[in-house]
């Protein structure tokens, strides 16, 4: 069964960092890439960044260039997004997702199996 489980997330004072996880189950991400998406209150989902393990290729939206950093364990099956410099314009659920043919284009790839999302609030 594919499974994605996020956590990490939390309340941050703006200019602070959180390290977000997402556990994978049921395939290895070593072939598959691994998205990050967010959505704000009120808005629509947004991709961060993405994962391509055997493609060696990354991707950061630009409104997270320079702040965020994904990486990869294929040890554990886990992809993380390094946050620094959270801004009160960060704040939303998080959710990770990975590459299937059909789903949420984003980076060049196609997003279809989702996990439940963990909450990240950047307030004062």
């Amino acid at each position: 069964q594919v499974q994605l489980v996020e956590s990490g997330g939390g309340l941050v004072q703006p200019g602070g960092s959180l390290r977000l996880s997402c556990a994978v189950s049921g395939f290895t991400l070593e072939y598959y890439a691994i998205g990050w998406f967010c959505r704000a209150p009120g808005k629509g989902r947004e991709g961060v960044s993405l994962i391509s393990k055997h493609l060696n290729f990354k991707y950061y939206s630009d409104s997270v260039k320079g702040r965020f950093t994904i990486s990869s364990d294929t040890a554990k099956n886990t992809v993380y997004l390094q946050m620094d410099n959270l801004a009160p314009e960060d704040t939303a659920t998080y959710f990770c997702a990975a590459e299937e043919g059909y789903g949420v284009a984003f980076g060049g790839f196609k997003f279809g199996l989702w996990g439940q999302g963990t909450p990240v609030t950047v307030s004062s």
